[in-house]
C-alpha cells in the first residue's frame, strides 16, 4: 500500500466584518474639548475548527480615547475570516492560526477602525502595523512561565 503524503495548503474562504460598535458617551460636549484625547488600543486573536478544515479566525481591535476620566470614544471591531487548512502539522497549526490568519485580518480592521471613527467625528485612528508572532511568543513565555510557577500539583490521596 503506498500512501502519498498530501502538501500542506492553506486558503482564505471568506473575510468579512462579524461585529462593529462604536459610542460617543459624551456627545457633543466631546467635540468642544480643545485637549487631544489619549488613545488605547487592545487587541484580541480567537480561533476555533469549523470542522471539515476549516476555521474562524476573530480578531477583536478596541480603541478606547480619553481625556482625563472623560471617554471621548469608543471604538470595537471584530473582522473575522474562515479559513481552510489542511494536511498542517498539529504543532504549525496553532502558530498559523494565531499569527498567520491575524496578519490577514489585521489591514481589514484597521480600515474599519478608521473609518469608524471618522464617521463618529473625529480624526481617524491610524494603527500602526502589528507583531503577531512577537504578541503569540510573548504569550507562549508567559504560559510557560505561568505553569513553571505553580510548579507541581498534589493529588489529594484518600
Amino acid at each position: 500500500m503506498s500512501e502519498q503524503q498530501e502538501s500542506p495548503s492553506f486558503s482564505i474562504e471568506k473575510l468579512y466584518l462579524k461585529d462593529l460598535s462604536i459610542e460617543v458617551p459624551n456627545a457633543p460636549e466631546v467635540f468642544l474639548e480643545r485637549e487631544s484625547p489619549q488613545v488605547e488600543i487592545q487587541l484580541q486573536t480567537n480561533g476555533r475548527n469549523l470542522g471539515d478544515g476549516a476555521y474562524e479566525v476573530l480578531l477583536t481591535v478596541t480603541v478606547t480615547a480619553r481625556i482625563g476620566e472623560k471617554n471621548v470614544f469608543l471604538v470595537e471591531a471584530g473582522q473575522a475570516g474562515i479559513f481552510r487548512i489542511f494536511n498542517v502539522p498539529e504543532e504549525n497549526l496553532e502558530p498559523l492560526i494565531a499569527i498567520a490568519c491575524p496578519n490577514i485580518l489585521f489591514p481589514y480592521a484597521r480600515e474599519v477602525i478608521s473609518d469608524a471613527v471618522t464617521r463618529a467625528g473625529f480624526s481617524p485612528v491610524v494603527l500602526q502595523p502589528v507583531n503577531f508572532e512577537g504578541l503569540y511568543m510573548a504569550r507562549m513565555q508567559e504560559a510557560e512561565a505561568q505553569q513553571a510557577a505553580a510548579g507541581p500539583q498534589e493529588v489529594p490521596v484518600q
